[in-house]
């Protein structure tokens, strides 16, 4: 794989760090052979403080870029800045592109994302995914080896266990991601070029081992508190890892294993709880959140926004402007009437910018600063959630509603906590397990929309892809259920001879 194609001496040289600090002010992290004046592998981790800004590193290339450019540019090409969720939503039924142009007729973009036309020369954005996932597996497996062949007297063995811990953290939650979107995908589990020069793909259930024992070291190794992220929960802990675990066995039907996690979370009401007004959910002070990733704020285009905030939000603070993305007429049917997640987490623009606008378009609201309204002078209303305590109460349900932990009705009874929250009245009690089981899907559709892939991966897994997006119009002609994996990228193919294609691609 390209990403792993970084040749180096027999200790590796790591990736070089600039102006990182602990609390991910650093903007960019560089990988180069022979660095003049910068930290070989052995320096970077010769003690608490360096390793820690390696760890830190990985972070904010997550969230912020490594391009040097705009920040909003360059985690477009991130999946865990905002493109997993764009293109999840586009695939399935929450979003499509409004692409419009001041002045002139405003039109509805069929890009091949949107309509499931993919081939391998009109997928770059996907293969953005594949190529950013990856590079923070190599930039993982490269702190977890660094810290293994450390010697140093000033790393110490708690800074040790816990760094480790984090890395496997990023590196399990990469794999989930990839194998989302690909399926089978090549398992690297080290920086040795020699090992990863040709790697075959591993079938989905052998990544899922790999993921889960990951979440397994990273629980044990974690802190229990946000003490590493000075009281911000922008540093995995030990219950963003048992929070993705939960998510991990739910995906693998271990239904048992996900609703004991997904308890554990819940259970730890002293750390987490729902945020009672659905406008606070994703604030930097937000008690749901289990991790957040921590945006820049010296980005003289972000300002105090989260980038899939600025792709997302309103394209203007009148409401005459349409934002880039707009939820599908799917979406906006799915909603109760009385749903606050309607009202409270959607803005609409009348288009009146255009000279043949389009009807009344809406968008999502969750991050409540888009490119219309963001400003520099302000801190960071928000910051970009990844992992938080809404989803622990439908992992259980969705378990409970599968015959675990309590059965139906402490599905229901999960299930009412979330709607309760959003302004919706109790469940009938007396539902079917069928029925619960489509409550479920329901109250996961309505409370992830426009969330990390959530609804593009759920209605794969469940096996309800096909009947639910094959009829949609935009999608028509469908060309087939091959489209619910992304195509691996050509270019990996092509210098990984034991890289193989997706089907009919």
């Amino acid at each position: 794989m390209k990403m792993h194609r970084i040749k180096t001496k027999a200790t590796c040289l790591l990736l070089c760090f600039f102006t990182c600090t602990v609390q991910l002010g650093c903007k960019k992290l560089i990988a180069v052979d022979e660095p003049i004046n910068t930290l070989t592998t052995t320096e970077l981790f010769s003690s608490d403080a360096t390793a820690t800004s390696a760890m830190a590193g990985i972070y904010t290339v997550m969230i912020n870029g490594s391009s040097g450019g705009s920040v909003p540019a360059s985690a477009g090409s991130i999946f865990s800045a905002g493109l997993t969720t764009t293109l999840g939503a586009e695939s399935s039924d929450e979003l499509y592109i409004y692409n419009s142009t001041p002045n002139s007729p405003g039109s509805i973009s069929n890009d091949a994302y949107r309509s499931n036309h993919l081939t391998i020369t009109n997928s770059s954005s996907s293969a953005a995914i594949w190529t950013s996932a990856y590079d923070i597996i190599y930039k993982s497996n490269s702190v977890i080896e660094g810290i293994a062949a450390s010697t140093a007297t000033t790393l110490h063995s708690s800074v040790r266990t816990e760094l480790t811990a984090e890395a496997k953290f990023t590196r399990a939650f990469s794999y989930f991601y990839l194998t989302n979107f690909f399926g089978d995908v090549p398992m690297a589990l080290t920086v040795d070029f020699n090992k990863t020069e040709n790697l075959p793909r591993m079938p989905q259930q052998l990544v899922y081992q790999q993921i889960i024992a990951d979440l397994k070291e990273a629980q044990a190794g974690l802190k229990t508190d946000y003490s590493a992220g000075n009281g911000e929960r922008v540093i995995p802990n030990k219950w963003a890892a048992t929070l993705l675990l939960a998510r991990a066995y739910l995906y693998t039907g271990d239904y048992a294993s996900a609703a004991t996690q997904a308890t554990a979370v819940i259970n730890n009401n002293s750390m987490f709880a729902l945020e009672p007004d659905l406008r606070n959910v994703f604030s930097t002070t937000s008690k749901e959140a289990v991790w957040q990733l921590k945006q820049t704020t010296s980005d003289p285009t972000l300002k105090n926004g989260t980038p899939e905030g600025f792709v997302l939000g309103p394209g203007s603070t009148d409401h005459h402007g349409a934002p880039g993305y707009c939820l599908t007429d799917q979406l906006l049917a799915a909603f109760e009437p009385g749903d606050q997640r309607r009202v409270k987490w959607l803005d609409s623009a009348d288009n009146a910018d255009y000279t043949s606008p389009i009807p009344e378009t809406y968008c999502s609201f969750k991050y409540s600063i888009s490119s219309a309204n963001a400003d520099a002078s302000q801190q960071p209303p928000q910051y970009y959630m990844v992992l938080r305590l809404a989803e622990a109460y439908l992992i259980r349900a969705e378990a409970e509603a599968n015959g675990k932990n309590g059965g139906t009705a402490a599905a229901i009874a999960d299930l009412n906590v979330i709607r309760n929250r959003a302004g919706l009245p109790n469940l009938d009690s007396n539902l079917t397990q069928q029925q619960v089981i489509a409550a479920v899907a329901q109250e996961r559709r309505v409370e992830f929309f426009a969330e990390w892939g959530h609804r593009w991966f759920d209605l794969k897994r469940t096996g309800q892809a096909h009947s639910v997006l094959s009829v949609i119009p935009a999608k028509q002609p469908w060309a087939g259920d091959y489209q619910l994996l992304y195509p691996i990228p050509q270019s990996e193919i092509t210098i990984d001879h034991f890289l193989s294609q997706n089907t009919d691609y």
